[in-house]
């Protein structure tokens, strides 16, 4: 949990000084095309006020994992374009991740093309920590995505320079903080996504919090084998299963009722709608039911606080989107309500199924920032802003 954090007020006037603003710009490409560019977006605010206050900026961020080196399908070239469209003036692109800029407003390469950006000795990630450092006057964190991460750019930056928590650092915190110490009721946690494995801390976290959290996704598999089900095909955790019956003791989770079943994920598969008790050998569940939407909607009637992190299915491909979309539409209507959607996955799909982004109360940037602030988990990028 993060302590008080200094706004960017704290760093004076800032008119004429070198800003290094770490954002968040890790986002989707085919090839050269953005596909979603919600964080490139969400990005804009804090490097537009720091430029109508005067400063020049220098944003640094990272695409994709790139092991340390440069890599062109991981380029930042592309945002910088479309960061500049959003700003409507020039940015130039700096075709190193540790290259002196020449203008009022400059993007880094990718940083993890810089094997010091995400090592793990702690004189290789400073020694590029000063390089960036030696670029600015002073720093700003606002890629709430990337704190979690123990990083150059991200947590030894922030000890050489005056430093300050972002706009979207802030605004993700105070809700964050909303769901762990005061949500209105009932507060009711949607989870989704692949692998009980990765959201069990949070399920333990949660659970004394929360009024009902309801499970779907390919992690709803485990749960449904720890009841007795047969799965056949669908994704399973065999040596999760003893938590998720301890998990299924409290008696506040809530599991789907029916899935879609296919033989093979693609646009074209022969699907079949069955119980939870009648998956057939051979077949995978890629998605909840119809008659899951409904008791989950029901389930979310009345919700005054809502957090959904993970898809309910594999909602890229079109014949297992349905329960994705319907329970996004459901959290979509509850008003009044805080809803809040838990990056990542969940935030692609609000996107990509068109269900509306202004419908949620907030959209985070950081799935799994997000889920480790709801463990409980000191977050580096966090530590190193703290006063």
């Amino acid at each position: 949990m993060a302590g008080a954090l200094p706004g960017v007020s704290s760093l004076g006037d800032v008119s004429g000084k070198r800003v290094l603003v770490r954002s968040d710009l890790n986002v989707p490409l085919d090839g050269e095309t953005i596909t979603d560019d919600g964080r490139i977006r969400a990005s804009v605010p804090q490097i537009r006020a720091l430029l109508d206050a005067g400063a020049d900026v220098v944003v640094c961020a990272h695409l994709g994992r790139p092991k340390g080196a440069p890599d062109p399908k991981y380029s930042l070239r592309p945002v910088a374009a479309r960061l500049g469209e959003l700003l409507d003036r020039e940015v130039e692109f700096v075709e190193e991740p540790d290259g002196t800029p020449k203008t009022g407003l400059a993007l880094l390469e990718n940083v993890r093309f810089h094997p010091g950006e995400t090592s793990k000795d702690d004189a290789e990630r400073g020694a590029y920590a000063d390089v960036l450092a030696g670029l600015a006057d002073a720093y700003v964190d606002d890629a709430f995505g990337a704190v979690h991460r123990k990083h150059a750019s991200v947590f030894d930056v922030a000890q050489r320079l005056p430093h300050a928590a972002g706009q979207l650092v802030e605004r993700e915190l105070e809700v964050l903080r909303h769901l762990t110490e005061s949500p209105q009721r009932p507060y009711v946690v949607v989870l989704g996504g692949s692998k009980v494995s990765d959201k069990l801390a949070v399920i333990d976290n949660l659970l004394p919090t929360v009024d009902r959290l309801l499970v779907g996704g390919g992690m709803c598999f485990t749960f449904l084998a720890s009841l007795g089900h047969e799965v056949g095909d669908s994704l399973l955790e065999k040596d999760q299963i003893d938590a998720c019956r301890r998990l299924l003791g409290s008696g506040k989770l809530v599991l789907p009722k029916d899935v879609v079943v296919a033989a093979d994920i693609s646009d074209d598969a022969e699907t079949q709608v069955v119980g939870v008790d009648a998956i057939p050998a051979g077949r995978k569940g890629l998605d909840i039911g119809p008659q899951s939407v409904e008791l989950f909607a029901r389930e979310l009637t009345g919700a005054r606080t809502v957090f959904w992190n993970g898809p309910m299915g594999v909602f890229e491909v079109s014949p297992f989107a349905a329960g994705t979309k319907g329970v996004a539409e459901a959290i979509a209507a509850l008003d009044p309500a805080l809803t809040v959607v838990g990056g990542g996955d969940s935030a692609a799909a609000v996107r990509r199924l068109d269900v509306g982004e202004e419908r949620f109360g907030h959209i985070s940037t950081g799935g799994g920032a997000s889920l480790e602030y709801l463990e409980g988990k000191s977050l580096p990028g966090l530590a190193a802003l703290e006063d």
